[in-house]
C-alpha cells in the first residue's frame, strides 16, 4: 500500500530525499514523501512490454531516450516523482544528468496497483500537468485499457481511451502503433 511517511506535518525536500538511509522506495510529491510498494508481477509485466514497444521505436527513428523506474524526475525541490515509463525528445536531452531527470518528459506512462490508482489518476496526473509533461498515458491492467491524455490549455485533454482490442497512437510521437492484445495477453 502506498503511505506517505510518518511525519504528515512535514514538507520534505529533494535534499531530505536524498539522505533517507533505508533501503525503501520513495516518491516526493507536493513535500510529502510516499512510500511505494512493490509492484505487482502484472504491472512489471505491464511496464516491459510498453518499455519494449515505445523504446524499440523511439531507438529506431532517433527521437530521443526512453527511461523506467526507478528514475528520479525532478520537477521542483518538493515534486520528485518515479514515473512507471518516461520518454525525453532528443531536443531535450540536456535534462538526463548522471543522478536524475531535471525537468519534466515529454511523456509519462503510469501503471495503476491497487495502492496507486487514487494518486496516479489525481494527485500525480495534477502534478505532471503543472510542471509541463505533454502527453500522460494511464494503463489499467485490470480493465486492459490506456488512457491517452494531452495537455491542454487549462488541464488535461482525453485524447483516445483504449482497450485490448485497440492499436493505440500517440499525438506525441507520431508514426507510433502499439497493438494492445500484444501487451495485455
Amino acid at each position: 500500500m502506498q503511505t506517505e511517511k510518518t511525519d504528515t506535518d512535514r514538507l520534505y525536500t529533494y535534499d531530505d530525499y536524498l539522505k533517507i538511509d533505508d533501503d525503501n522506495q520513495y516518491e516526493l510529491i507536493g513535500g510529502k514523501l510516499i512510500l511505494v510498494p512493490a509492484p505487482r508481477t502484472l504491472h512489471q509485466e505491464l511496464v516491459g512490454k510498453i518499455y519494449r514497444r515505445v523504446a524499440e521505436f523511439i531507438y529506431d527513428n532517433n527521437l530521443g531516450k526512453v527511461l523506467i523506474a526507478p528514475t528520479d524526475v525532478l520537477l521542483s525541490d518538493t515534486e520528485k516523482p518515479q514515473p512507471d515509463i518516461l520518454f525525453i525528445s532528443i531536443e531535450r536531452l540536456n535534462i538526463i544528468t548522471e543522478m536524475n531527470v531535471q525537468g519534466a518528459p515529454d511523456l509519462v506512462v503510469e501503471i495503476l496497483s491497487p495502492s496507486t490508482g487514487k494518486n496516479d489518476r489525481v494527485e500525480k496526473s495534477k502534478m505532471y500537468y503543472k510542471h509541463g509533461v505533454k502527453e500522460y498515458w494511464i494503463v489499467d491492467p485490470d480493465h486492459k485499457t490506456i488512457e491517452v491524455f494531452i495537455s491542454g490549455e487549462k488541464n488535461w485533454n482525453l485524447f483516445q481511451s483504449y482497450d485490448d482490442e485497440d492499436i493505440l497512437t500517440s499525438p506525441l510521437i507520431k508514426g507510433l502503433q502499439i497493438q494492445l492484445k500484444d501487451i495485455f495477453q
